[in-house]
């Protein structure tokens, strides 16, 4: 399978991005993904380790992004791309690979109060004090903190969803319940 072939438009990403958003036509997006399919297909050699599936992988990207990619805040580009994609080879890794449970024990846990107020089965006074203060969250955090919990999304498809760097969805996560934390603290103690 030949990936590669020449550039035919001169236009910046940004450009290129902006253009596929206002007119919709798949060709500046075709162009634009082209110039990264070597980076796309390299990361997912190294990651799936096989030839076909890379190139399934890079192909298969594409296409899921295609219809999706006017809906993201996208400011670089290729860090974006390269975030997704990796994201997409690790989702294909976690379908290829049986999951190994872990026990957390809730007695070590991180902000377990938190954890044990997200569930749905709590008190309709803990669940207005959760919705409070899930509130004053900035706004990364709250969407972060309710498309993992509320929504039970992984790392990566938030940050697909939202266009955020995975390791940015993971201190996301991380700041929101330690927010979440220290105001419904606040507020039981009132």
């Amino acid at each position: 399978m030949n990936f590669f072939r020449k550039k035919t438009f001169s236009n910046s990403d940004e450009d290129l991005l902006a253009l596929y958003v206002q007119t919709n036509l798949s060709e500046y997006f075709g162009e634009l993904y082209n110039r990264y399919i070597p980076l796309i297909y390299g990361l997912c050699l190294k990651y799936l380790q096989n030839t076909e599936k890379a190139e399934d992988a890079t192909m298969e990207l594409f296409e899921t992004l295609l219809p999706k990619v006017s809906g993201y805040e996208i400011k670089v580009f290729k860090t974006w791309i390269y975030s997704v994609a990796k994201n997409h080879c690790l989702q294909i890794l976690r379908k290829e690979v049986p999951q190994i449970f872990v026990d957390f024990n809730a007695e070590i846990m991180e902000s377990d109060s938190v954890l044990h107020l997200l569930e749905e089965n709590g008190s309709k006074d803990d669940t207005a004090v959760l919705n409070r203060c899930l509130e004053k969250l900035p706004k990364p955090q709250k969407i972060s903190i309710s498309m993992f919990f509320m929504e039970e999304m992984s790392y990566a498809d938030i940050a697909e969803q939202t266009g955020y760097l995975l390791k940015t969805v993971k201190s996301h996560i991380q700041n929101g319940k330690r927010n979440l934390k220290i105001c419904i603290e606040k507020h039981q103690d009132e």
